[in-house]
Protein backbone atom coordinates (compact mmCIF):
# COMPACT_ATOMS: atom_id res chain seq x y z
CA UNK A 1 0.00 0.00 0.00
CA UNK A 2 0.92 3.52 -0.68
CA UNK A 3 3.27 5.09 2.59
CA UNK A 4 0.51 8.07 4.30
CA UNK A 5 1.65 10.82 4.32
CA UNK A 6 2.03 12.93 7.86
CA UNK A 7 -1.20 13.54 9.81
CA UNK A 8 -1.36 16.64 11.43
CA UNK A 9 -0.19 14.94 14.80
CA UNK A 10 2.84 14.26 13.09
CA UNK A 11 3.47 17.19 11.17
CA UNK A 12 3.40 18.29 14.73
CA UNK A 13 5.82 16.55 16.06
CA UNK A 14 8.39 17.80 13.32
CA UNK A 15 7.44 21.36 13.79
CA UNK A 16 7.71 20.59 17.83
CA UNK A 17 10.93 19.16 16.25
CA UNK A 18 12.32 22.12 14.22
CA UNK A 19 13.13 21.70 10.68
CA UNK A 20 16.77 22.62 12.21
CA UNK A 21 16.86 19.97 14.33
CA UNK A 22 15.93 17.64 11.70
CA UNK A 23 18.97 18.78 9.52
CA UNK A 24 21.09 18.12 12.50
CA UNK A 25 19.94 14.80 13.33
CA UNK A 26 20.47 13.98 9.77
CA UNK A 27 23.51 15.45 9.48
CA UNK A 28 22.85 17.69 6.55
CA UNK A 29 24.90 20.40 6.84
CA UNK A 30 27.99 18.36 7.76
CA UNK A 31 26.88 16.63 4.10
CA UNK A 32 26.72 19.56 2.41
CA UNK A 33 30.37 20.21 3.60
CA UNK A 34 31.38 16.61 2.56
CA UNK A 35 30.09 17.56 -1.01
CA UNK A 36 31.74 20.84 -1.41
CA UNK A 37 35.11 20.00 0.17
CA UNK A 38 35.74 16.12 -0.94
CA UNK A 39 33.08 14.72 -3.56
CA UNK A 40 33.96 17.47 -6.10
CA UNK A 41 30.35 17.10 -7.34
CA UNK A 42 29.10 20.57 -9.03
CA UNK A 43 27.59 23.08 -6.96
CA UNK A 44 24.33 22.25 -8.78
CA UNK A 45 23.93 18.83 -7.58
CA UNK A 46 25.30 19.83 -4.64
CA UNK A 47 22.43 21.90 -3.92
CA UNK A 48 19.80 19.03 -5.64
CA UNK A 49 21.36 16.88 -3.01
CA UNK A 50 20.44 18.76 -0.12
CA UNK A 51 16.78 19.61 -1.04
CA UNK A 52 16.37 15.77 -2.15
CA UNK A 53 17.81 14.66 1.28
CA UNK A 54 15.66 17.39 3.27
CA UNK A 55 12.59 16.22 1.89
CA UNK A 56 14.01 12.58 3.11
CA UNK A 57 14.84 14.14 7.04
CA UNK A 58 11.30 15.67 6.74
CA UNK A 59 9.81 12.67 5.70
CA UNK A 60 12.02 10.25 7.83
CA UNK A 61 10.99 12.81 11.21
CA UNK A 62 7.49 12.05 10.36
CA UNK A 63 7.39 8.39 9.43
CA UNK A 64 9.75 6.84 13.39
CA UNK A 65 12.78 8.12 12.00
CA UNK A 66 14.18 10.98 13.46
CA UNK A 67 17.90 10.35 12.61
CA UNK A 68 20.28 9.13 10.17
CA UNK A 69 20.42 6.33 11.88
CA UNK A 70 17.22 4.92 12.99
CA UNK A 71 16.10 4.92 8.86
CA UNK A 72 16.04 1.35 7.90
CA UNK A 73 15.47 -0.43 4.48
CA UNK A 74 11.70 -1.11 4.77
CA UNK A 75 11.77 3.16 4.97
CA UNK A 76 13.89 3.96 1.87
CA UNK A 77 11.64 1.90 0.21
CA UNK A 78 7.98 2.96 1.53
CA UNK A 79 10.06 6.87 0.92
CA UNK A 80 10.80 5.84 -3.43
CA UNK A 81 6.73 4.88 -2.86
CA UNK A 82 6.01 8.19 -1.50
CA UNK A 83 7.94 9.92 -4.05
CA UNK A 84 6.63 8.03 -7.54
CA UNK A 85 3.07 9.10 -5.43
CA UNK A 86 4.00 12.31 -5.42
CA UNK A 87 4.30 12.31 -9.22
CA UNK A 88 8.28 12.80 -9.61
CA UNK A 89 9.81 12.28 -12.83
CA UNK A 90 12.05 9.14 -13.03
CA UNK A 91 14.65 11.12 -13.48
CA UNK A 92 13.85 13.40 -10.62
CA UNK A 93 13.85 9.90 -8.35
CA UNK A 94 17.13 8.63 -9.66
CA UNK A 95 18.54 11.42 -8.43
CA UNK A 96 17.04 11.46 -5.01
CA UNK A 97 18.22 7.74 -4.80
CA UNK A 98 21.98 8.95 -6.04
CA UNK A 99 21.86 11.46 -3.80
CA UNK A 100 20.57 8.55 -0.98
CA UNK A 101 23.60 6.42 -1.86
CA UNK A 102 26.05 8.87 -1.77
CA UNK A 103 24.67 10.33 1.86
CA UNK A 104 25.13 6.96 3.26
CA UNK A 105 29.03 6.81 1.88
CA UNK A 106 29.50 9.54 3.87
CA UNK A 107 27.42 8.50 7.20
CA UNK A 108 29.68 5.14 7.08
CA UNK A 109 32.72 6.66 5.91
CA UNK A 110 31.51 8.96 9.69
CA UNK A 111 30.89 6.11 11.82
CA UNK A 112 27.40 6.97 11.91
CA UNK A 113 25.93 3.91 10.65
CA UNK A 114 27.34 0.46 10.21
CA UNK A 115 25.48 -1.10 7.15
CA UNK A 116 23.74 0.66 4.08
CA UNK A 117 20.76 -0.09 3.77
CA UNK A 118 20.30 1.72 0.82
CA UNK A 119 22.30 -0.82 -1.66
CA UNK A 120 19.03 -2.85 -2.48
CA UNK A 121 17.00 0.21 -3.79
CA UNK A 122 14.85 -0.35 -6.88
CA UNK A 123 15.41 3.23 -8.99
CA UNK A 124 12.81 3.80 -11.58
CA UNK A 125 14.66 2.26 -14.70
CA UNK A 126 14.72 -1.23 -13.10
CA UNK A 127 10.84 -0.93 -11.86
CA UNK A 128 8.70 -3.86 -13.57
CA UNK A 129 6.13 -2.86 -16.31
CA UNK A 130 3.35 -5.78 -16.86
CA UNK A 131 0.94 -6.34 -19.23
CA UNK A 132 -2.31 -4.50 -19.74
CA UNK A 133 -4.71 -6.14 -16.60
CA UNK A 134 -8.42 -6.68 -17.34
CA UNK A 135 -10.60 -5.53 -15.64
CA UNK A 136 -13.51 -7.51 -14.08
CA UNK A 137 -16.21 -7.02 -16.66
CA UNK A 138 -13.37 -7.78 -19.28
CA UNK A 139 -13.17 -11.41 -17.53
CA UNK A 140 -16.32 -12.04 -17.32
CA UNK A 141 -16.86 -10.94 -20.98
CA UNK A 142 -14.26 -13.57 -22.08
CA UNK A 143 -15.24 -16.21 -19.74
CA UNK A 144 -18.81 -15.84 -21.33
CA UNK A 145 -17.50 -15.82 -24.98
CA UNK A 146 -17.12 -19.69 -24.95
CA UNK A 147 -20.64 -20.87 -25.74
CA UNK A 148 -21.93 -24.28 -25.80
CA UNK A 149 -21.78 -24.14 -29.31
CA UNK A 150 -18.04 -25.10 -29.09
CA UNK A 151 -16.99 -28.95 -29.24
CA UNK A 152 -14.52 -28.33 -26.54
CA UNK A 153 -16.38 -26.17 -24.57
CA UNK A 154 -16.28 -27.77 -21.08
CA UNK A 155 -12.51 -28.01 -21.70
CA UNK A 156 -12.14 -24.76 -22.88
CA UNK A 157 -13.96 -22.83 -19.71
CA UNK A 158 -12.72 -25.06 -16.91
CA UNK A 159 -8.74 -24.17 -18.30
CA UNK A 160 -10.31 -20.36 -18.63
CA UNK A 161 -12.01 -20.20 -15.09
CA UNK A 162 -8.81 -22.15 -13.53
CA UNK A 163 -6.47 -19.80 -14.82
CA UNK A 164 -7.60 -16.65 -13.59
CA UNK A 165 -9.41 -18.19 -10.76
CA UNK A 166 -6.14 -19.20 -9.26
CA UNK A 167 -3.51 -17.00 -11.12
CA UNK A 168 -1.69 -19.95 -12.46
CA UNK A 169 1.11 -19.64 -14.83
CA UNK A 170 0.37 -21.29 -18.02
CA UNK A 171 2.73 -23.96 -17.32
CA UNK A 172 1.43 -24.76 -14.24
CA UNK A 173 -2.26 -25.07 -15.79
CA UNK A 174 -0.97 -26.92 -18.45
CA UNK A 175 0.96 -29.56 -16.58
CA UNK A 176 -1.48 -29.76 -13.76
CA UNK A 177 -2.96 -33.71 -13.28
CA UNK A 178 -6.41 -34.96 -12.14
CA UNK A 179 -4.55 -36.46 -8.89
CA UNK A 180 -3.65 -32.88 -8.26
CA UNK A 181 -7.23 -31.71 -7.85
CA UNK A 182 -9.31 -31.36 -4.43
CA UNK A 183 -12.20 -30.19 -5.56
CA UNK A 184 -14.03 -31.33 -2.47
CA UNK A 185 -11.90 -28.65 -0.04
CA UNK A 186 -11.54 -26.27 -3.26
CA UNK A 187 -7.77 -26.52 -3.46
CA UNK A 188 -5.12 -27.31 -6.03
CA UNK A 189 -1.92 -28.70 -5.80
CA UNK A 190 0.87 -26.58 -7.98
CA UNK A 191 4.38 -27.06 -8.93
CA UNK A 192 5.69 -23.96 -9.89
CA UNK A 193 9.04 -23.20 -10.60
CA UNK A 194 11.54 -25.49 -8.85
CA UNK A 195 8.87 -27.92 -8.56
CA UNK A 196 8.24 -26.06 -5.74
CA UNK A 197 4.64 -27.24 -4.45
CA UNK A 198 2.25 -25.45 -3.10
CA UNK A 199 -1.52 -25.15 -2.62
CA UNK A 200 -3.90 -22.94 -4.45
CA UNK A 201 -7.41 -21.69 -3.48
CA UNK A 202 -10.40 -22.25 -6.37
CA UNK A 203 -13.43 -20.44 -6.19
CA UNK A 204 -16.71 -22.04 -7.17
CA UNK A 205 -16.95 -21.36 -10.44
CA UNK A 206 -13.95 -23.14 -11.68
CA UNK A 207 -14.13 -26.02 -9.26
CA UNK A 208 -17.59 -26.48 -10.88
CA UNK A 209 -16.22 -25.57 -14.36
CA UNK A 210 -13.78 -28.62 -14.09
CA UNK A 211 -15.89 -31.04 -12.40
CA UNK A 212 -18.22 -30.47 -15.34
CA UNK A 213 -15.24 -31.30 -17.64
CA UNK A 214 -14.22 -34.33 -16.08
CA UNK A 215 -17.80 -35.31 -15.46
CA UNK A 216 -18.98 -34.71 -19.68
CA UNK A 217 -15.99 -34.38 -21.56
CA UNK A 218 -12.45 -35.62 -20.33
CA UNK A 219 -13.07 -39.25 -20.45
CA UNK A 220 -13.94 -38.97 -24.04
CA UNK A 221 -10.76 -37.48 -25.03
CA UNK A 222 -8.90 -39.49 -22.59
CA UNK A 223 -7.33 -42.15 -25.09
CA UNK A 224 -4.49 -43.98 -23.07
CA UNK A 225 -1.99 -40.66 -23.93
CA UNK A 226 -3.16 -38.34 -21.47
CA UNK A 227 -0.50 -39.32 -18.81
CA UNK A 228 -3.11 -38.03 -16.05
CA UNK A 229 -3.00 -34.53 -17.29
CA UNK A 230 -5.91 -32.61 -16.74
CA UNK A 231 -6.34 -30.78 -19.94
CA UNK A 232 -5.72 -32.77 -23.30
CA UNK A 233 -6.37 -31.62 -26.98
CA UNK A 234 -8.53 -33.19 -29.47
CA UNK A 235 -6.29 -36.07 -29.83
CA UNK A 236 -6.01 -37.34 -26.19
CA UNK A 237 -2.75 -35.82 -25.56
CA UNK A 238 -1.47 -33.00 -23.34
CA UNK A 239 -2.28 -29.55 -24.16
CA UNK A 240 0.73 -27.64 -25.30
CA UNK A 241 1.73 -24.05 -24.47
CA UNK A 242 1.05 -23.44 -27.93
CA UNK A 243 -2.53 -24.81 -27.91
CA UNK A 244 -3.58 -23.01 -24.65
CA UNK A 245 -2.27 -19.77 -26.19
CA UNK A 246 -4.49 -20.47 -29.13
CA UNK A 247 -7.41 -21.23 -26.88
CA UNK A 248 -7.19 -18.05 -25.27
CA UNK A 249 -6.80 -15.85 -28.36
CA UNK A 250 -9.77 -17.39 -29.85
CA UNK A 251 -12.05 -16.15 -27.11
CA UNK A 252 -10.29 -12.77 -26.67
CA UNK A 253 -11.33 -12.31 -30.04
CA UNK A 254 -14.57 -13.33 -29.44
CA UNK A 255 -15.33 -10.99 -26.26
CA UNK A 256 -14.32 -8.44 -28.35
CA UNK A 257 -11.30 -7.37 -26.06
CA UNK A 258 -9.25 -5.27 -27.74
CA UNK A 259 -6.19 -5.44 -25.26
CA UNK A 260 -2.94 -7.55 -25.62
CA UNK A 261 -4.04 -10.69 -24.28
CA UNK A 262 -1.66 -13.64 -22.92
CA UNK A 263 -2.17 -16.49 -20.31
CA UNK A 264 0.12 -14.37 -18.31
CA UNK A 265 -2.37 -11.38 -18.11
CA UNK A 266 -5.27 -13.90 -16.64
CA UNK A 267 -2.50 -14.24 -13.60
CA UNK A 268 -2.08 -10.25 -13.35
CA UNK A 269 -5.38 -10.10 -13.47
CA UNK A 270 -5.94 -12.33 -10.37
CA UNK A 271 -3.60 -10.69 -8.88
CA UNK A 272 -4.34 -7.38 -9.46
CA UNK A 273 -8.74 -8.03 -8.52
CA UNK A 274 -7.50 -9.48 -5.55
CA UNK A 275 -5.82 -6.75 -3.47
CA UNK A 276 -8.16 -4.33 -5.10
CA UNK A 277 -10.75 -5.95 -3.38
CA UNK A 278 -8.57 -5.92 0.24
CA UNK A 279 -6.40 -8.78 -0.06
CA UNK A 280 -3.57 -8.34 1.91
CA UNK A 281 0.25 -8.74 0.02
CA UNK A 282 1.55 -12.11 2.28
CA UNK A 283 -1.45 -14.06 0.90
CA UNK A 284 -1.18 -12.92 -2.27
CA UNK A 285 2.29 -13.93 -2.72
CA UNK A 286 1.32 -17.10 -1.51
CA UNK A 287 -0.88 -17.64 -3.94
CA UNK A 288 1.25 -16.89 -6.80
CA UNK A 289 3.86 -19.18 -5.75
CA UNK A 290 6.73 -16.14 -5.02
CA UNK A 291 9.47 -16.75 -3.55
CA UNK A 292 10.06 -13.26 -2.81
CA UNK A 293 7.64 -10.60 -1.84
CA UNK A 294 9.19 -7.60 -3.57
CA UNK A 295 8.21 -9.44 -6.86
CA UNK A 296 4.45 -9.24 -5.42
CA UNK A 297 5.11 -5.83 -4.62
CA UNK A 298 5.57 -4.81 -8.28
CA UNK A 299 1.60 -5.39 -8.12
CA UNK A 300 1.24 -2.30 -5.57
CA UNK A 301 2.53 -0.05 -8.55
CA UNK A 302 -0.48 -0.97 -10.62
CA UNK A 303 -2.77 -0.53 -7.69
CA UNK A 304 -1.00 3.03 -7.33
CA UNK A 305 -1.07 3.97 -11.02
CA UNK A 306 -4.67 3.06 -11.07
CA UNK A 307 -5.62 5.25 -7.83
CA UNK A 308 -3.72 7.80 -9.33
CA UNK A 309 -5.50 7.79 -12.60
CA UNK A 310 -9.28 7.87 -10.89
CA UNK A 311 -8.08 10.58 -9.08
CA UNK A 312 -6.70 12.66 -12.24
CA UNK A 313 -10.04 11.94 -13.99
CA UNK A 314 -12.79 12.41 -11.39
CA UNK A 315 -11.43 14.75 -8.93
CA UNK A 316 -12.07 18.71 -10.14
CA UNK A 317 -8.75 19.85 -8.89
CA UNK A 318 -6.84 16.21 -10.29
Amino acid sequence: MAPVEATPRQASRAEVTGAGDVSREYLLERFAEFLTLEHGSSPRTDDSYGRDLQRLADWGAAHGAPTAASLTAAHLREYVYYLKDLGLAPASIRRGISAIRTWYKFLLAEGVVTLDPSERLETPRKWRTLPEVLTADEVGRLLDAVSLDEPLVFRDRAMLELAYGAGLRVGEWITLKVNDLMLDEGVLRVFGKGSKERLVPVGRRATGAVAQYLRELRPRLEKGKGAGVLFLNAHGRPLSRMGAWKILRKYVALAGITKTVTPHTLRHSFATHLLEGGADLRSVQEMLGHADISTTQVYTHIDREYLRSVHRQFHPRG
